[in-house]
């Protein structure tokens, strides 16, 4: 999206330059020059990046998909061969492009509607190589960039590593579900009905209990109370008796 808005307004520069050049009659070639110059820059730009972008990003894929099948890592065939087959045929439509666009150009400069057709069919073939070379250098250097990171970091600690987060993870979604409250047959809402129902039992017990300690107090009341009835009782038989003692000393004496 950037390179497009400044190719475009490299075009709308270029055609204010010949505008001004044309007003103040500065010998600058003719309009038709302008416009295949112009339109051959835009399109040369457009079919050496983004043909050859899809191109060369293919191939980094399918070279580290190769990468992690050599180290064991699941890779998807259906995944590599889609891959595969946009490299294939990116590489075809982008060579196709460069050769029609020489063409084409050439034409234009053998038909005589401008000279500059000779130089951009030059330029178009220049850049089906230039590109590829350019890109390779950026291969390459990309290429010795991962490997010195994975002389830091290796694959296999990699791997090894996402195994450990992968069980890691696992554990904690299990973790999480075995504490999850809301599902009736976790662990934590199993722990929480018996600690319920352990409350309702103790509160049961507690209840028994203070009906237990009022009905003992309640008896020993009673107890209490009898004792003493008893205990007047017997005062009161003691009286008696010695009353009748006093009255059979009485007749005996007299």
């Amino acid at each position: 999206m950037v390179a497009s808005f400044f190719s475009l307004m490299l075009v709308i520069i270029l055609l204010g330059i010949f505008g001004l050049a044309q007003w103040w009659q500065i010998p600058v070639g003719n309009f038709a020059d302008w416009v295949v110059g112009l339109a051959s820059f835009g399109w040369l730009l457009t079919i050496t990046t983004v043909p050859w972008n899809i191109y060369f990003e293919a191939k980094g894929a399918l070279s580290e998909a190769t990468l992690s099948a050599e180290n064991g890592i699941a890779v998807d065939d259906r995944q590599v061969d889609y891959v595969r087959s946009l490299a294939r045929w990116s590489l075809r439509l982008v060579l196709g492009l460069h050769l029609l666009t020489a063409l084409g150009l050439y034409l234009l400069a053998s038909t005589g509607v401008s000279q500059l057709g000779y130089w951009g069919s030059v330029a178009a073939l220049l850049l089906s190589g230039l590109r590829p070379a350019l890109r390779t250098y950026q291969y390459f250097a990309a290429r010795i960039a991962a490997i010195q990171q994975q002389f830091k970091y290796p694959r296999e600690d990699v791997v090894w590593l996402r195994d450990r987060l992968t069980q890691a993870e696992t554990k904690l979604e299990q973790l999480t579900t075995q504490l999850d409250t809301e599902d009736p047959a976790s662990w934590a809402a199993t722990e929480q009905r018996q600690r319920q129902a352990l409350r309702q039992d103790l509160t049961v017990l507690a209840t028994e209990v203070m009906t237990l300690t009022a009905t003992n107090q309640t008896e020993h009341q009673r107890l209490a109370l009898e004792g003493q009835q008893a205990i007047a009782q017997l005062s009161a038989d003691g009286r008696f008796l010695e009353h009748v003692r006093e009255i059979i000393r009485f007749f005996k004496a007299a």
